[in-house]
């Protein structure tokens, strides 16, 4: 059973800082989604297995960065100059059946809420 475990989310003013953490049980091409009240959830960024690949929606493009730590089996996302439509819920995810390229995720972590204040 893959278990994912999210910690470092938080309230944090508009053009601050954030980073999120996510702790899997094992290596998998992984990624990040957030859903806003009354939205969707969508796509954030996604790493590669290897961590040779990343993918960002195109609203965090140059302010958010994915990283991984495969020694760790942590995936992190350092997010800068936040603003108040970043504010939702963050869900780590990991798609076990493919290693780059369009993830579909078929684990998810139990979120945790990013709140930036205008």
């Amino acid at each position: 059973q893959v278990q994912l475990v999210e910690s470092g989310g938080g309230l944090v003013q508009a053009g601050g800082s954030l980073r999120l953490s996510c702790a899997a049980s094992a290596r998998y091409f992984m990624g990040w989604f957030r859903q806003a009240p009354g939205k969707e959830r969508e796509f954030v960024a996604s790493i590669s297995w290897s961590g040779g690949s990343t993918y960002y929606t195109n609203s965090v493009k140059g302010r958010f960065t994915i990283s991984r730590d495969n020694a760790k089996n942590t995936m992190y996302l350092q997010m800068n100059s936040l603003k108040p439509e970043d504010t939702a819920v963050y869900y780590c995810a990991a798609d076990s059946r493919h290693g780059d390229g369009a993830i579909v995720p078929d684990y998810w972590g139990q979120g945790t809420q990013v709140t930036v204040s205008s």
